[in-house]
């Protein structure tokens, strides 16, 4: 285990959210489920890309917001629509910003390449005419401009 691994706080649905995650990325696996009351998992544990992941199924006290997301360091287009959309599938949603929760209610961020996101980032940064507010109206992944990588 890593020294820091993201715990992520479910209703009833971890299972069922660690099995959908990890059918979405290739080099994924399912770590463990230990056994909760009414054959309910009480925690799972799984791998996607390399980072480890806990989840636990303790009730609807707490829910994900846009505060916490995952970014996805895709390297194609088509690696980003694809994700995208099956993100997006089944009760997700598009948000503000490039962000989506998923049909878990957790948050992805836009599904760029780090390194073209990071350009992106910088340019937006030094052009006077970006303006925060037309940012915030944005609701779908930016497409990869190839001029940046």
């Amino acid at each position: 285990m890593k020294k820091i691994t993201p715990f992520l706080w479910f209703d009833t649905q971890a299972e069922e959210a660690m099995n959908f995650y990890v059918s979405l990325f290739k080099n994924s696996e399912v770590l463990g489920v230990a056994p909760g009351p009414n054959g309910i998992a009480s925690t799972v544990n799984f791998e996607l890309e390399g980072q480890e992941f806990i989840a636990l199924n303790a009730g609807p006290q707490f829910k994900f917001n846009e505060s916490i997301s995952f970014l996805v360091d895709c390297k194609t287009q088509e690696e980003v629509d694809e994700l995208w959309t099956k993100l997006t599938a089944d009760g997700g949603e598009e948000s503000m910003c490039g962000w989506l929760k998923d049909k878990y209610g957790l948050w992805w961020v836009r599904c760029w390449a780090i390194k073209i996101l990071r350009k992106q980032v910088e340019l937006c940064r030094r052009c006077s005419r970006c303006e925060r507010s037309s940012l915030l109206t944005y609701r779908r992944h930016m497409r990869v401009d190839k001029s940046l990588s």
